[in-house]
C-alpha cells in the first residue's frame, strides 16, 4: 500500500498509519477526574506540587491564572474546564504539569492542573481508536486519539488545539 493509500485509506487511524503499524510512544499519564491522559513528554518540562495563584480579571475560563515557577511567570491551564468538567477542590494527589506547547508557530510555557500524576509510560498507537462523535462530553477536535492502557481507556489530548 502506498503512503497516499495509507493516508485516505477508510480504516487509517488518525495518524494515517494502518492498523497494523505500530508507533509507540512516551508519555506522562495524568487524572483529571475519572478521566487519564497521556501527554507526550517531549512537552513535559517539570511536575511541582501547587503553588499559589495570581487569578487574572477578565481572563479565559480554562486560563484563569499565573502561577510563579522558578521565577518565571506562566499561565495556568485548567484543562477541566475545557473539557466541561466539574471544578474539584485541590487534593493532597494534585500537581501542576509545566508544559511547553507551540501554539501559532510559537513556544508557549504553561502549567496544566492534574488531579493526579501516575507515570511515565508508553503508549502504543496500535490499538488507538478515534475519538467518538457521541457519548462524549469533550470536544473530538481537542483529541488526537483514543488507547488503551492497563485495561483503561486513555484519551491523547491535542495540546496545540485546546490551548489554542
Amino acid at each position: 500500500m502506498s503512503q497516499a493509500q495509507m493516508q485516505t485509506s477508510p480504516q487509517a487511524g488518525a495518524t494515517g498509519l494502518p492498523p497494523a503499524t505500530e508507533t509507540r510512544l512516551q508519555v506522562l499519564m495524568v487524572g483529571l477526574g475519572n478521566e487519564i491522559f497521556a501527554i507526550e513528554t517531549d512537552m513535559v518540562r517539570e511536575i511541582i506540587d501547587p503553588v499559589p495563584v495570581t487569578r487574572v480579571a477578565g481572563a479565559r475560563a480554562f486560563l484563569p491564572a499565573l502561577v510563579n515557577v522558578r521565577g518565571n511567570v506562566i499561565p495556568m491551564a485548567d484543562l477541566r474546564i475545557r473539557f466541561g468538567m466539574p471544578r474539584t477542590e485541590q487534593t493532597a494527589d494534585t500537581r501542576i504539569v509545566v508544559i511547553e506547547v507551540e501554539i501559532d508557530g510559537d513556544p508557549v510555557t504553561l502549567g496544566l492542573l492534574a488531579d493526579k500524576v501516575y507515570e511515565v509510560t508508553e503508549i502504543s498507537t496500535r490499538q488507538m481508536q478515534q475519538t467518538p462523535r457521541l457519548g462524549s462530553h469533550w470536544r473530538p477536535d481537542f483529541i488526537r486519539f483514543i488507547t488503551k492502557w492497563s485495561d483503561e481507556f486513555v484519551i491523547v489530548p491535542d495540546m496545540s488545539r485546546i490551548l489554542g
